[in-house]
C-alpha cells in the first residue's frame, strides 16, 4: 500500500497507508488527519480538503481541472501547489506523496 505523508500547519506529521484507487481526501478522513474537513464528501463542491502538494510530487499528481480551479477560488491562501485532495487519486506511483494541510479550510 502506498504511504501518504500529511504535514499539518503546525509541523505535526501523519504518515498513513492509502488504498490504491481511493483519493488523498478519503485517506485523510479514514485516518483522522486534522485539518481536512471534506464537507462535500469529495463531490468537488467545496474547498474544505485543500492541500499544498510538495514540489517534488506536482508532476505525478497532475494539474487541477477547470472545475477544481473554480473551487480553489473559495480556499484560503491558495498557492501554485494548491490542490483539492478529493481530486488526487492514489496510485502505486504516489507512494511517499507529501502534502501540507493549510491552517484553515475554505
Amino acid at each position: 500500500m502506498p504511504k501518504i505523508v500529511f504535514i499539518e500547519h503546525n509541523g505535526d506529521v501523519h504518515e498513513v497507508e492509502a488504498e490504491v484507487g481511493s483519493t488523498v481526501m478519503e485517506t485523510a478522513i479514514r485516518n483522522m488527519v486534522p485539518g481536512i474537513e471534506a464537507e462535500c464528501g469529495g463531490a468537488l463542491a467545496c474547498a474544505t480538503c485543500h492541500v499544498y502538494v510538495d514540489d517534488a510530487w506536482r508532476e505525478k499528481t497532475g494539474t487541477a481541472s477547470e472545475m477544481e480551479e473554480d473551487m480553489l477560488d473559495f480556499a484560503f491562501e491558495v498557492k501554485p501547489t494548491s490542490r483539492l485532495s478529493c481530486q488526487i487519486k492514489i496510485t502505486e506511483e504516489l507512494d511517499g506523496l507529501t502534502v501540507r494541510v493549510p491552517e484553515r479550510q475554505g
